[in-house]
Formats: C-alpha cells, structure tokens, sequence
C-alpha cells in the first residue's frame, strides 16, 4: 500500500479578531502547544472603533495540519473569521524590511547599485553605513538581504507578510 507524502506548503492566513487583551497570546499559544510554527506574524487595529484587529499568520505545514489549523483557530472565542490566502485564491502579499549595511569604497557602491536595482530607499546614511527601506514580496526581500551580505549586512528588521485578496470582496 502506497501512502501519498506532502511536503509542507507555506500559507498566508488572515484572521479578523476582537481587538482586546490576551486574543493575540491565546492564538499564539494554539499554535506553541501543537507543535506549530509560525514563521511570520503581523498584527493591525482595522476598525474605526477599534474593535477589530486583522492578524496575519505565516505558516507551513501538509494540508491536513494546515486544515487543523484553521479549525482550531476557527474554534476561538475572540476570532471571527479566518482564511487561509494560499488556498482563496489571487492575493497581494507585501512586507517592509530595513536592512543596515556597512562598507566603504567599492563595497558602498555596490551597495547603492544593489539598492537601487531592488528599489531599496536610503534612509539612513554615515560614512560608513546605510540603513536601507525595502517593501515587496517576501522573496524579494530575502534575495535582497542575500545580496546585501556579500556587501557588508549587518542588520535586518522585518515587519512580517500583511495580505489581502485581490478583487473587491473582503477576505
């Protein structure tokens, strides 16, 4: 008998939330105590009167963990809706990273060529250092900071994927 594997996918989840203490650490703590990872996560007030929060959930696994998850999730008091992006259909993922390099001479240069083929912003500049604004997909960034290590990475700082569907429905 053949059992089919799955390699584990990654999936962008999005769920809307009360906005109030302790929702974030009981979904959080969902994932810890049943073995989950979580590889991104973003939080955001969305709601004029503050009630609502959007958090999104970076995450891998087969399809029957990922299916797990989203029912546990479902299941949580404070949690309102959830959907998994990965699986709705076409979305926009965006993330800001900033990413600090030192260098001198040629290493500046290519720094500053580097940068702007990625359409990096300077924010931040010395004599002997840049702290660059980068946003777009994620693996735009990571191919940026992979660059940015041959050249004098010292440091990054990244917000996490936020993700919306595509079209004019709410996901």
């Amino acid at each position: 008998m053949h059992i089919q594997q799955y390699d584990a996918q990654r999936h962008v989840l999005t769920l809307v939330v009360d906005n109030e203490a302790g929702t974030l650490a009981r979904i959080a703590g969902m994932f810890t105590a049943r073995g989950y990872n979580i590889d991104s996560l973003t939080v955001a007030d969305i709601s004029e009167d503050h009630a609502t929060s959007r958090i999104t959930i970076v995450t891998n696994g087969p399809p029957n963990v990922i299916d797990q998850i989203i029912a546990q999730c479902e299941r949580l008091v404070p949690v309102h809706k959830v959907t998994d992006l990965s699986e709705a259909g076409p979305h926009v993922e965006r993330e800001l990273a900033l990413v600090k390099v030192s260098g001198k001479g040629d290493n500046r240069i290519e720094a500053l060529r580097l940068a702007d083929v990625y359409r990096a912003r300077v924010i931040d500049a010395t004599t002997s250092s840049f702290i660059f604004e980068l946003t777009g997909a994620p693996d735009k960034i990571d191919s940026f900071i992979a660059m940015m290590r041959e050249v004098g990475l010292v440091e990054v700082a990244r917000t996490g994927v936020a993700g919306l569907m595509r079209g004019k429905e709410a996901s």
